[in-house]
């Protein structure tokens, strides 16, 4: 996935209601961005981090710009979770996801579960239809050590929910964790801080649902979905 118009670097005044961020031009003048970001972003608020903003080129649009990037101790993080489908699509149709290649069809938000949308649909005719919810991971608190999530996520827990019914009707089911940074080589659930999230994926794990992680690699010309990593506490 490449940014396209380039990327605009900018310094974090603020982040705050949840979808909007302060951030200061290099002419010093401040402006208000979009932030695709409903978590709490937890570690990369820092007033006066470098980041990186993009630009719509769409004057009618009530914020023209949208954050993209925030640096953490010289760390490039993505942190629009508007994205990480893209990403997974890009990577799956790559064959960077041995478990996810060799499929049909890819569709991406189709309809299943009550009310609910599936991020991919894989299908075949030889093999089982595979749903996979993406969830998008940009948390660390330990150096190299990549959680999710965040903050509490009751919607996740319902997705996991749904995944798990769909295992039971003889689908297959895989929830693909989406890293937008590169500095960690092991994944974990965040268990302390939403356990009635940990506490479902473990109940979909039992049933069969599947969980894969992959890293980005997070530059200002663009994110791509590369490499897979382990997961620790499943």
């Amino acid at each position: 996935m490449k940014f396209s118009p380039p990327l605009i670097q900018t310094r974090l005044v603020k982040r705050y209601k949840r979808f909007l961020a302060d951030v200061e031009l290099q002419t010093g003048e401040i402006i208000t961005v979009h932030c695709a970001n409903p978590g709490s972003m937890l570690g990369l608020t820092a007033e006066g981090s470098r980041a990186w903003i993009s630009d719509s080129q769409n004057p009618k649009r009530k914020l023209r710009y949208s954050l993209e990037i925030v640096e953490v101790n010289g760390v490039m993080v993505g942190i629009n979770t508007s994205h990480p489908n893209k990403l997974a699509k890009e990577a799956i149709e790559a064959g960077r996801i041995p478990k996810l290649s060799g499929y049909e069809t890819l569709r991406t938000e189709v309809k299943y579960g009550e009310n609910s949308r599936i991020d991919i649909l894989l299908q075949d005719e030889n093999k089982p239809d595979t749903y996979v919810e993406v969830k998008n991971v940009h948390f660390v608190r330990t150096p190299g050590l990549h959680e999710f999530p965040d903050s509490v996520t009751a919607r996740g827990a319902k997705h996991l929910d749904e995944m798990a019914r769909e295992v039971e009707k003889g689908n297959r089911a895989v929830m693909l964790y989406v890293i937008q940074r590169n500095d960690g080589d092991n994944f974990q659930f965040a268990h302390d801080l939403d356990p009635n999230y940990f506490e479902a994926y473990k109940r979909a794990s039992a049933i069969g649902v599947e969980a894969i992680c992959i890293r980005c690699n997070v530059t200002t010309e663009g994110i791509d979905a590369l490499d897979l990593i382990e997961i620790n506490n499943i």
